[in-house]
């Protein structure tokens, strides 16, 4: 006998049958009926919200940690348009969102009903697929459509929106084929690509092999595709060095002998003059933007490219190339494994070596960055999963925390999304539930999504806390500094006594003013029940270096404050 159900209780249905079994979300008018049903089904674990923003934050940061489709929740209006920042960042970063709204009844769309929003219109730049559903019987498969189109090939966000009438109407429940193609390969790290040509793949491995001074450039497609192992393999065997991007952070373990660090504006000095001296780049899985390459016109003169990567849009795009390999990182990686002799670039990896610099003598002192980051790792292990938000803490947690899992540094690139830190590290937690998490930020980016921690104690999510204060909007403020005459215009920015806040909501919280008291606050936050937080005060100028001038090449880099001073 066929199964009548409610469009809401399709979707819920829906929602089961692609393995979702936990999703984000804040209730309201138009999305009324599927909060009505979801008590329904016990298997969906909804996650209240306090800000529609950080429901979307909260979905991609399970979407990075599992490589499956986050799911976010909202009604219409304010609801909807409170996700676009979400939806934006996991566009930017390719993250695999799926972001369910509600809509007014269909007879009232276009006639400014009360919260009424053209969604689908508004996210159309910002989504790899944004949707209306106007038939209750197309419901199921709309659905399943949008996880297949987040988690295929370049992964993105998708948005459903679903009007209330749809929603309340009746079908005929038709179950499909259970969790999709995409869903799987998104678990397995398999990505389908365009067919590997043997050509392409014979004229990369000669380029390698003639190559005197290689670099492998790692960005976030290589954990996306789950193909650090390949990655790491490859390195071994021709002795190429690794650089890794930003998001690509954690692709190859910090400490091994050919790991190099991160390039681009807060590059190591070393890293972006070895870019700038390579004959050939193998980059996998990066779009080599504008913060990798500084001045684009000045990016690695010298080098002939090999491009790897799922979207063949983005091959060629901002840089020349001279070998595309338009396909899975994985397979790719596998295919040029065996085409290419084992070497160990002794001589080259030498001269990379006599580049290296000492870090500057402000990150050692005091409440420095260094040493916090060093306390987090010593007390968490390598087991933690570390979630930045945007600013110079950015580019320190970045550049000096230790990553020697795969997948273990998260945070907003592309976009650069300040207030991303805390909400996304609750997706995460629900993805790695029995490992630490922490959420680092500024003084700045985290006073925007901190009523989460509201969150955290009604659902019990065990999340750290650690906040930069300096009193300032850090990497604002060090821009005016060296670029703008120091004139430090609407940076200096007040906040409240963060201890007491952590009061407020219920949660253990400390003040750390002095470096001899960070390996104890850090200890006791991990060994405190539920959330955390710790506001660590550092200096009010640091800066980040070394930073390329906007504009510069990557040979422009200025090393440290007293090369800045100099230039001042």
């Amino acid at each position: 006998m066929a199964e009548m159900l409610t469009g809401a209780q399709i979707l819920c249905r829906a929602l089961e049958e692609q393995g979702v079994r936990v999703l984000f979300g804040y209730p309201g008018g138009a999305i009324m009926p599927f909060y009505h049903a979801l008590p329904e089904y016990p298997s969906l674990r909804h996650i209240l919200v306090r800000h529609e923003q950080a429901a979307a934050h909260a979905a991609d940061g399970y979407a990075r940690a599992t490589g499956r489709a986050g799911v976010c929740v909202a009604t219409s209006g304010p609801g909807a348009t409170n996700l676009v920042t979400g939806l934006a960042t996991a566009q930017m970063d390719n993250s695999p969102v799926v972001a369910i709204t509600g809509q007014v009844a269909r007879a009232m769309i276009g006639r400014d009903a009360f919260q009424e929003t053209d969604v689908v219109g508004i996210t159309l730049p910002i989504t790899k697929h944004s949707v209306m559903v106007h038939d209750v019987q197309d419901l199921a498969e709309t659905v399943r459509e949008a996880f297949h189109i987040a988690q295929e090939g370049r992964p993105g966000p998708v948005l459903v929106d679903i009007p209330k009438d749809v929603q309340t109407a009746r079908a005929e429940w038709r179950a499909g084929e259970g969790e999709n193609d995409s869903a799987r390969d998104a678990a397995s790290g398999t990505r389908a690509g365009a067919p590997i040509t043997e050509q392409a793949l014979h004229a990369a491995a000669e380029l390698l092999a003639r190559a005197e001074r290689p670099l492998i450039m790692a960005g976030h497609g290589v954990i996306l595709a789950d193909a650090c192992p390949e990655l790491r393999a490859f390195a071994e065997r021709t002795g190429i060095p690794v650089i890794t991007t930003l998001l690509g952070i954690s692709a190859f373990p910090d400490g091994h002998a050919l790991h190099l660090g991160m390039p681009g504006m807060h590059g190591e000095v070393h890293v972006n003059r070895a870019i700038q001296q390579a004959d050939v780049i193998l980059g996998v899985g990066l779009r080599f933007d504008d913060r990798v390459t500084g001045n684009v016109g000045g990016f690695a003169r010298q080098a002939r490219i090999i491009h790897i990567d799922v979207d063949p849009t983005e091959i060629g795009k901002n840089v020349p190339t001279e070998v595309a390999l338009a396909g899975d990182a994985k397979q790719l990686l596998c295919a040029l494994l065996g085409r290419v002799p084992p070497r160990e670039c002794r001589a080259w990896r030498d001269e990379i070596a006599a580049l290296r610099r000492e870090r500057e003598e402000q990150y050692r002192d005091g409440v420095a960055p260094d040493r916090i980051l060093r306390a987090i790792r010593e007390a968490s292990g390598p087991d933690a999963s570390i979630v930045s938000d945007v600013g110079q803490h950015q580019m320190w947690v970045a550049k000096l925390y230790p990553y020697t899992h795969p997948n273990s540094h998260f945070s907003s690139g592309g976009l650069g999304t300040m207030g991303f830190a805390v909400p996304a590290a609750m997706g995460v937690h629900f993805a790695r539930p029995g490992t630490p998490v922490w959420a680092i930020s500024g003084d700045g980016g985290f006073q925007m999504n901190l009523q989460e921690i509201a969150t955290m104690v009604q659902e019990g999510i065990p999340i750290k806390l650690a906040v930069f204060n300096n009193g300032y909007l850090g990497m604002v403020r060090q821009w005016q500094q060296l670029f703008h005459g120091r004139r430090y215009s609407a940076t200096p920015i007040w906040s409240p006594n963060f201890v007491r806040l952590a009061e407020a909501y219920g949660i253990a919280g400390w003040r750390v003013e002095r470096g001899e008291e960070i390996a104890g606050a850090v200890r006791a936050a991990l060994d405190a029940p539920g959330p955390a937080l710790i506001e660590f005060v550092i200096e009010q100028e640091a800066n980040v270096y070394p930073i390329v001038p906007p504009g510069a090449s990557l040979s422009e880099s200025i090393p440290d404050q007293r090369a800045a001073l100099a230039l001042a």
